[in-house]
């Protein structure tokens, strides 16, 4: 047993590691929202497993494209509904009616108001015509006919509850299931609710109940439950599924169902605190009860992707009902859930099996659920059992997976994986219980992983070495990438085009002056860490630190084809960067931070370049030397970022402003220099027009029409008195007034120093 600690020792303890690791997250103490989201990936992976076949007892009656078609546009007027009221009931004898739809205005289609108002107003005195209209208000007033439709008939109307800021009551609410002084003190778990947006009160006093409709996405946006009951004020009232069940099976009222004292093993006053009902009872000949989960809610039984195609429910479409195409035998005896699936209505859902699951059919799957008292559950004691899992999984697999070769570790992690899930599926579908899985499976995962690990790490030590030692001279970054693929990569050097950057800060002698040897290291280490991690974050290869400068470039070792849009995106958030750091700074009291960033592409000498004593895999070059001087002009300028003209050929996904044409110490051609502005699409065009105006008036410079110029550039610096690059180019035409440049002028300006 020594023999085998010593040898394995470690790795059971690693494994006792990730089962305390796994208890911490079930108990809460460490929450890993992946782990939710897996469980949630898993319940729909059940929930689209589920069989499916049509179920005769509930029917659909869709207001579909059809019926849009041959009645008019939704919403239709109310002796249309009504007509489809009397169809279901006195033709179909539907055994309840649920209409998944709101009527909260009055409807005014039939011009009945109209002739009221004129009757009563302008023909005061004609009281043979004010006869008439009353005479035809029963046939106009549509409203009155829809109520007398749904007298002493099983109809539930839909409505809202809401939580909107603003939101005002409208309508009349059904009476209530129950209210608070009903749960004798004890705290509820339900949803809560400020106002509503119910049917108009005719309607609402003639039908026989009305039901919410309101849905519970989950975070993803995925319906996977409704609820049952919602709370407003003191009451709770029955959503649309609970109310049109309870009509159907001739149910009186609705009754709360509480824990036992010895079921939930607590004492009275903690059950009172406990913020859970046990079920909802339908006080029938025969007492259903209901089981809830939290919010009072159900999780809704799937069968299959819904509407017409879906299989598990009959749809037929509400203009057929209306003319008396359905079969008789179609309809007889079926709750009838009256709503729609065409898009434009705007009741097609995101669920587990369809992401346009039509609305009106998750509140008919609840009521299947229950007619047939089948309901999956998340059961009390899940987490009771997860942990159990969660430890046997650990022993078996912790002490056996380090003992076994790795084609036998494979085929023993995969065995229990395969457990876990079966057991788990089967417990869904004979159990109904919605137990939690994903953590036992990633523990499966973690101890295999880690076993595996270990037996490379070990094996592999000697080359590991090397790379750490490779990482001696080769910039950090790319260590990870070549190491993964050396044989991609040679240290030689060789010819690239490339894009290269160099970043120094302004004023860093009067910086260092004024602050301590601490502050400053200070200073300047959170000032290089958030440039480098800039151009690491936009795969650059951070080359060295020169002082406070900082020198990197794109493109090597790992090609980049799109290497001189990084470099620009790069030195943009650099920008953002510091500005982000002054903030700080200035909180702190320090000097303000500014730098300048000057950019270069072009072809220059890539690969291990230095002495015997110390190398560093670096670019050298004609390219390279004047990206160095493009940061220097930067300051005269008064710009933060300055590019060649290359690097804008490569980079014309970005909007720039030239700054001029400049002969730089150590080289004879002229170099054009951009100022990148931000990336091209997202230029506004007040900002184009400002451009447009600087590109004119440099033109004018360059022509040495001395007036035009300056008065084109003396608006803009009136506009924008901050930027630099005006107040420069006025003193230059000052300047040039004074001392003309001559005819061969060629616009350049030679710069004598670095």
């Amino acid at each position: 047993m020594r023999r085998l600690f010593s040898r394995y020792g470690l790795r059971w303890t690693l494994a006792l590691v990730l089962v305390a690791a796994a208890f911490a997250q079930i108990l809460g103490f460490i929450p890993y929202t992946l782990v939710d989201r897996l469980d949630v990936f898993a319940y729909d992976l059940r929930m689209k497993a589920q069989p499916h076949h049509l179920d005769p007892r509930i029917v659909i009656v869709d207001i579909d494209e059809k019926s849009l078609a041959e009645v008019g546009r939704w919403p239709w007027s109310r002796d249309v509904v009504a007509g489809l009221v009397n169809k279901l009931a006195d033709r179909y004898h539907a055994r309840a009616i649920g209409f998944d739809v709101v009527f909260a205005e009055p409807d005014t289609s039939s011009g009945y108001r109209t002739l009221e108002r004129l009757a009563g107003n302008e023909l005061k005195g004609d009281a043979a015509f004010g006869a008439q209209v009353r005479a035809l208000k029963p046939a106009l007033d549509y409203d009155r006919r829809l109520a007398a439709a749904l007298q002493g008939r099983p109809v539930v109307l839909g409505y809202y509850f809401s939580n909107r800021d603003g939101a005002r009551n409208k309508g009349m609410l059904p009476a209530p299931a129950f209210d608070d002084a009903d749960l004798g003190g004890r705290v509820v778990d339900a949803a809560g609710y400020r106002t509503y947006s119910a049917n108009l009160e005719q309607l609402q006093r003639a039908a026989s109940d009305g039901g919410f409709m309101n849905p519970t996405p989950d975070a993803d946006g995925v319906i996977r439950r409704l609820p049952l009951l919602a709370k407003l004020g003191d009451r709770y009232y029955e959503s649309l599924a609970l109310a049109t069940a309870r009509a159907a099976l001739g149910a009186n009222r609705v009754e709360p169902v509480f824990l036992t004292r010895q079921e939930a093993l607590m004492s009275e006053q903690d059950l009172r605190e406990y913020g859970a009902l046990k079920a909802i009872r339908l006080e029938a000949a025969h007492p259903l009860d209901i089981p809830v989960e939290r919010n009072l809610s159900v999780l809704v039984q799937y069968h299959g992707p819904g509407g017409r195609e879906g299989g598990h429910f009959r749809y037929v479409s509400a203009a057929d009902v209306l003319q008396g195409r359905v079969p008789q035998q179609d309809l007889a005896g079926s709750i009838v859930l009256v709503g729609t699936t065409v898009p434009g209505l705007k009741d097609l859902r995101s669920a587990p099996v369809n992401v346009d699951y039509p609305g009106v059919e998750m509140h008919a799957d609840v009521i299947a659920s229950i007619l047939d008292g089948d309901f999956k559950q998340q059961p009390d004691f899940s987490a009771g059992f997860e942990l159990l899992q969660v430890l046997v999984i650990g022993v078996v697999l912790g002490a056996v997976l380090p003992m076994l070769s790795p084609a036998f570790a494979i085929l023993f992690a995969l065995a229990a994986a395969a457990a876990v899930s079966a057991l788990n599926f089967w417990m869904y579908q004979s159990l109904g219980w919605v137990m939690p899985v994903a953590l036992a499976l990633l523990l499966v995962a973690a101890l295999f992983v880690v076993n595996v690990a270990w037996g490379y790490l070990f094996e592999y030590r000697k080359g590991r070495a090397m790379v750490n030692l490779f990482g001696e001279y080769v910039a950090p970054e790319l260590v990870t990438e070549m190491a993964a693929n050396p044989g991609r990569y040679s240290m030689e050097g060789e010819n690239r085009v490339l894009s290269v950057l160099f970043c120094d800060v302004r004023g860093f002698t009067t910086i260092s002056e004024g602050l301590d040897p601490n502050t400053l290291r200070e200073y300047i280490n959170l000032y290089l860490t958030a440039m480098s991690e800039d151009i690491r974050g936009n795969r650059g290869t951070l080359d060295k630190y020169i002082g406070d400068a900082v020198m990197a470039f794109w493109g090597a070792p790992v090609a980049l084809p799109d290497h001189a849009a990084r470099a620009v995106a790069t030195a943009l958030t650099m920008q953002a960067s510091a500005h982000r750091l002054n903030r700080e700074f200035a909180a702190r009291g320090w000097p303000p931070l500014k730098i300048g960033i000057g950019i270069n592409t072009g072809d220059m000498r890539v690969g291990d370049m230095g002495s015997k004593i110390r190398r560093a895999y670096t670019v050298m070059g004609d390219a390279v030397n004047l990206a160095s001087r493009l940061e220097g002009i930067t300051k005269v300028y008064g710009v933060g970022i300055a590019v060649g003209e290359a690097t804008r050929l490569a980079a014309p996904e970005f909007a720039y402003r030239e700054l001029d044409r400049v002969r730089v110490k150590g080289k004879r051609e002229p170099v054009p220099v951009f100022e990148p502005i931000g990336p091209d699409a997202g230029v506004d065009p007040e900002r184009r027009d400002v451009l447009r105006r600087w590109h004119a008036a440099l033109e004018l410079v360059r022509e040495q029409q001395w007036d035009s110029a300056a008065q084109a550039i003396g608006e803009l610096r009136a506009a924008w008195p901050e930027d630099r690059l005006y107040g420069l180019y006025l003193e230059r035409i000052a300047y040039y007034r004074a001392h003309p440049p001559g005819a061969d002028w060629d616009g350049v300006t030679t710069f004598d120093t670095k």
